[in-house]
C-alpha cells in the first residue's frame, strides 16, 4: 500500500514549508491540499489557494507526488484549470496528481451566484468539465461549445505530445461519476459513504467501501479496462475517523483497507482542534516505522 498525508492551507507559508518537507521526509507517497475558495469550518480563518500552495509545495520538495483534493466545476474553467496544471506540472518535474470531483452545494458553487444544480446536472456538467480538461491537457488544440463550456481557438502549450497527460485522481461513488473514472483516472478516490463527516469506527463503513471497490471494478470492466491498472484511494478523517488516534490503530486500518482491494490510504496531518484533530507523533511514529527509506514513487 502507499501512503499519502493532506495538510490543509491554513498556514502562512513559513510554517506549511516545514510540514510539506516533512511528508517527504518521512517517507510518504503523495501530499495534498484542498482546492476550495472557502471551507465550512474555516470560514472565519486563514483559507489560502491550492494551486499556489502545489507551486510553493513542489520547490521545496523534490520526490513525493503533489495532490489536489479534489478540483471541481464549481468555480474552475477547465481551458484555464489546464493552464495552471500544466505549469504547477512543469515546476515539479512531474509529480502532480490532479484530484477531480463533481462538486457539491456550498461555497464554492454560491460564490458567484450560478444556479443551484441537482445532482443529475452536477453529472453532466462533470463529465464535460473532465472530457474537456482531457482534451486541452492531450492535444492543446481545442474548438468546442456545450452547455456548460466554450473552448474557442484554444492552441495551449506544453501539451501531451506523446497522449499522456499529468495523471487524473477521480472522486466518485456513484455509476457516472465510476465510468468517468475507469476512462479517464490513474487514480479513484473514495471517502466511504458521500458527503458523510461522522468520523465513526472504520469497521462501521467497510461494507460501504467492499461495495465501492465491486462497483468500481465492474465499471472497469465495462469500458474494457483492467480493475488492477486503477489506484484506489481511501481518504480518511471523513467518514471514517480514528484512524491516527494511535500507531495500532493505523496499522490496523492499514491491515483492513488492504484487505478488501485499497491501494492508497491518505490520511490528514493531525491539527490540534477539529476537524482532523490528532497526535502528530503517530504520523511520525508510522511513517519512521513503515516509510522512511522505502518511498517508490
Amino acid at each position: 500500500m502507499k501512503h499519502g498525508i493532506a495538510i490543509l492551507p491554513e498556514y502562512e507559508w513559513k510554517l506549511a514549508a516545514e510540514r510539506w518537507r516533512a511528508a517527504e521526509q518521512l517517507g510518504y507517497h503523495h501530499a495534498w491540499t484542498y482546492d476550495h475558495l472557502m471551507w465550512r469550518w474555516f470560514a472565519d480563518r486563514r483559507w489560502y489557494g491550492s494551486i499556489p500552495t502545489l507551486t510553493a509545495a513542489a520547490t521545496v520538495t523534490d520526490a513525493i507526488g503533489l495532490g489536489v483534493l479534489v478540483a471541481t466545476p464549481n468555480f474552475r474553467h477547465p481551458v484555464a484549470f489546464a493552464k495552471e496544471l500544466g505549469t504547477v506540472d512543469d515546476i515539479a518535474g512531474g509529480r502532480l496528481i490532479c484530484g477531480l470531483g463533481c462538486g457539491a452545494p456550498g461555497y464554492d458553487a454560491s460564490m458567484f451566484g450560478g444556479p443551484d444544480l441537482g445532482p443529475r446536472e452536477r453529472a453532466d456538467r462533470f463529465e464535460a468539465f473532465v472530457e474537456l480538461l482531457d482534451e486541452v491537457l492531450v492535444h492543446g488544440t481545442v474548438n468546442r461549445s456545450s452547455r456548460w463550456y466554450t473552448a474557442s481557438g484554444v492552441n495551449f502549450h506544453p501539451r501531451a505530445a506523446d497522449g499522456r497527460r499529468l495523471p487524473f485522481a477521480i472522486a466518485a461513488t456513484g455509476p457516472r461519476g465510476m465510468a468517468l473514472a475507469a476512462r479517464h483516472a490513474r487514480h479513484w478516490i473514495t471517502s466511504g459513504p458521500p458527503n458523510d463527516f461522522r468520523m465513526r469506527p472504520l469497521a462501521e463503513i467497510v461494507p460501504v467501501l467492499r461495495k465501492q471497490v465491486r462497483a468500481m471494478e465492474s465499471a472497469c470492466e465495462r469500458a474494457g479496462r483492467d480493475p488492477a491498472d486503477l489506484a484506489r484511494i481511501f481518504v480518511a478523517d471523513a467518514a471514517a475517523g480514528g484512524i491516527t488516534r494511535s500507531l495500532a490503530a493505523y496499522e490496523d486500518a492499514v491491515g483492513v483497507l488492504e484487505q478488501i482491494g485499497i491501494t492508497d490510504l491518505v490520511v490528514h496531518w493531525p491539527r490540534p482542534d477539529q476537524p482532523y484533530q490528532g497526535d502528530e507523533r503517530v504520523v511520525v511514529e508510522f511513517a519512521e516505522k513503515y516509510l522512511a527509506g522505502k518511498r517508490c514513487v
